[in-house]
């Protein structure tokens, strides 16, 4: 079932997920619903602030901030030379604080939208972790059963392999994050570099 389309990026990958196959298509469909439904849960008010900053974000937005003080300056100080009462005279308090007005609304605007996209991050973050869990529970299962295979296999010579005895046991992630939590605390490294012995210098004759 394909996922509603309720944003031009699943459009893009629904149309690119047509050209593939199947069970890349499936990922991508994945994806595709991962980001219809963060956008699907957003109120009216997050998706009008969403469109207001990525106006905001065009260049169009600056040359037309420009243009706008242009005008107002140029105007205000033409009612000023031909003796006609300016609404804004300088040095133009109202700009100012219509300025300061419009940059405090639009902070708040790309504050409130990274926060979403924070929350999607953090979603793809965690997808990308369970996925690199499981792929290594079944790169573990495979070399495990790749290792009786060869042990029950009666053309091939049983040897142990400590390296694949080692690789065959799935990773466990809290052991992981207790190495990086003590090595950060502890200012080592992880993975001690191997030891190199200098090459013996050769006589020249």
């Amino acid at each position: 079932m394909r996922p509603q389309i309720t944003h031009p990026q699943e459009s893009s990958l629904l149309a690119l997920a047509e050209k593939l196959p199947d069970h890349i298509a499936v990922t991508i469909d994945a994806i595709a619903q991962l980001h219809s439904s963060h956008h699907r849960s957003a109120s009216r008010l997050h998706r009008i602030l969403e469109r207001l900053t990525a106006r905001a974000g065009r260049p169009m937005f600056i040359v037309g901030l420009i243009v706008l003080v242009t005008v107002w300056i140029a105007l205000n100080t033409s009612l000023v030379l031909v003796g006609r009462v300016p609404f804004d005279e300088p040095p133009f308090f109202w700009m100012q604080g219509v300025i300061s007005l419009t940059g405090l609304l639009i902070a708040v605007a790309i504050l409130t939208t990274q926060r979403r996209e924070d929350q999607l991050a953090a979603q793809r973050e965690q997808l990308t972790l369970q996925l690199a869990i499981l792929s290594d529970q079944k790169a573990a299962k495979i070399i495990e059963l790749l290792e009786h295979l060869r042990r029950d296999h009666p053309d091939i010579v049983d040897r142990l392999d400590a390296e694949a005895v080692a690789m065959s046991v799935p990773v466990d992630p809290n052991v992981i994050l207790k190495a990086i939590a003590d090595t950060e605390d502890s200012g080592a490294p992880i993975f001690d570099e191997p030891e190199t012995s200098p090459e013996p210098l050769s006589d020249k004759q």
